[in-house]
C-alpha cells in the first residue's frame, strides 16, 4: 500500500477522533460520538497493518489484537455500570505501561525504530523516549491505587504522611535530573531508574486524594494517559498517535480543570497530589440548616401541583441502581405535563459522566 494512500487513511481516522471529541460533549449526542470513535481506530488500525514492514509480524500482531478484543469484549458484556469508574482507572493503568514497554522496546532495539543504534540513540528519541516513560509509568501506578480506591481494595479517605508534598517534590526533581543524564548518556540503568521513580511519584500522587475527589483523578490521569501515548507517537513516528494522544491529553486537561472549578478545587493542587484534604471551616464557625420530614404522600402532592421539576442526580442513584426507577418517576410526571429537567454537576458520580452514562441506559 502507497504511504500516500495510508496517510489519507490516518487523516481519516483523526477527523473521526475529534468528532467523536465533539460527540462526546453532549449526553445527546454521545452515541454517535462513540460511533464516530470506533470508526476511526478500526480505520486507524487497518491503515498500520497496511504499511509496509507490517506482513513480518502479522500473526502476532493479529493474535494480540484477538486477545485483547476477547478480554475486552467479555469484560465490557458483564460490567455492572457501576463500576465503570475503576474499569476507566484500570484502562488507564493499560495505556501507561504501554508507553513504558514501547519505550523499552526502543531503548534495546533503536534500529527497528529508526532513531540510531544500541548506545547510540539520536538525542531527540530520547528527550521523547524518557518523556513518555516518565509520564507512562506515573499514570500505570497512579491508575492502580485509583483503581484499588474505587474498588475498595484500599480505605478511599486520603492517605497521608509527614514531609509529603517535600517528598513528591523531591522525587519530581530527580526524575527530571535523571531524565537529563539520560538524554545527554542514554544509559539502560538510568532509564529503570526513571522508571521505578516515576512509578513510585505515581503511588505517593494518589494516595492522598479521597475517594470523593476520584472524578477530577479518573480525567487527569486520562490526560496523562494521552501525554504518555503522544509521547511514544514520536519515538515511532506515528503521526496518527500523536494526534491522538494530544487530543486524548488535552481534552483530559480541560476537562480535569473544568471539574476542579466545580469542586471549588486549585488545580495546581490536583497536578500535585495536594488535594483531597476535608476543608475545615474557621474556628467556631458552624453551619446550621433546617431538617424538613415529609411522608410519601406529601411528596406526591407537591408534585402533583408542581409545573416544574428539577431532577438532581447522585451517587446514591448509582449505588441504588435506581436509574430505571427515575425514567419511570420521569414518564409519569412528563405524561401528566409537568415538565422535567435533569441537573448533573459535573463531579456527581466517582468518573465524569457517571451520571450521564446511568440516566441514558435507562
Amino acid at each position: 500500500m502507497s504511504p500516500d494512500f495510508i496517510t489519507l487513511l490516518y487523516l481519516v481516522a483523526a477527523v473521526l477522533f475529534i468528532l467523536a471529541l465533539r460527540g462526546l460533549s453532549s449526553p445527546v449526542t454521545s452515541q454517535q460520538g462513540n460511533r464516530f470513535g470506533m470508526i476511526g481506530m478500526a480505520i486507524a488500525v487497518a491503515a498500520t497493518l497496511l504499511r509496509p514492514g507490517m506482513s513480518s509480524g502479522i500473526v502476532l500482531i493479529v493474535a494480540g489484537i484477538g486477545i485483547g478484543g476477547t478480554i475486552g469484549n467479555y469484560i465490557a458484556k458483564r460490567i455492572q455500570m457501576t463500576a465503570l469508574p475503576q474499569l476507566v482507572a484500570a484502562f488507564h493503568s493499560l495505556v501507561g505501561l504501554a508507553a513504558v514497554f514501547v519505550a523499552a522496546a526502543a531503548l534495546n532495539a533503536p534500529e527497528a525504530f529508526g532513531i540510531g543504534t544500541r548506545y547510540h540513540i539520536h538525542t531527540q528519541s530520547l528527550v521523547e523516549m524518557s518523556l513518555g516513560l516518565a509520564i507512562g509509568a506515573i499514570t500505570f501506578t497512579g491508575s492502580i491505587i485509583a483503581f484499588a480506591k474505587l474498588q475498595g481494595l484500599m480505605k478511599g479517605t486520603p492517605i497521608t504522611f509527614s514531609y509529603q508534598h517535600e517528598i513528591n517534590l523531591g522525587i519530581g526533581l530527580l526524575i527530571l535530573l535523571l531524565i537529563l543524564f539520560f538524554i545527554s548518556s542514554g544509559a539502560p540503568p538510568v532509564f529503570w531508574m526513571i522508571a521505578i521513580l516515576a512509578g513510585v511519584l505515581g503511588f505517593t500522587l494518589i494516595i492522598p486524594i479521597g475517594g470523593a475527589d476520584m472524578p477530577t483523578v479518573i480525567s487527569l490521569l486520562n490526560s496523562y494517559a494521552g501525554l504518555s501515548a503522544a509521547a511514544m507517537g514520536f519515538v515511532l513516528r506515528s503521526k496518527l498517535l500523536i494526534v491522538a494522544g494530544a487530543l486524548d491529553g488535552s481534552s483530559g486537561f480541560i476537562l480535569s480543570v473544568i471539574m476542579s472549578k466545580a469542586m471549588n478545587r486549585s488545580f495546581t493542587n490536583v497536578l500535585f497530589g495536594a488535594f483531597g484534604q476535608v476543608q475545615v471551616s474557621a474556628a467556631g464557625e458552624t453551619e446550621v440548616g433546617v431538617v424538613r420530614t415529609a411522608t410519601p404522600e406529601d411528596a406526591a402532592a407537591i408534585l402533583e401541583a408542581a409545573n416544574y421539576v428539577m431532577i438532581v442526580p447522585g451517587y446514591g442513584m448509582a449505588v441504588a441502581q435506581a436509574q430505571h426507577k427515575v425514567r419511570e418517576f420521569y414518564d409519569v410526571l412528563t405524561k401528566r405535563g409537568i415538565e422535567v429537567k435533569f441537573a448533573i454537576h459535573p463531579v456527581a458520580g466517582r468518573m465524569p459522566g457517571h451520571m450521564n452514562v446511568l440516566l441514558a441506559e435507562a
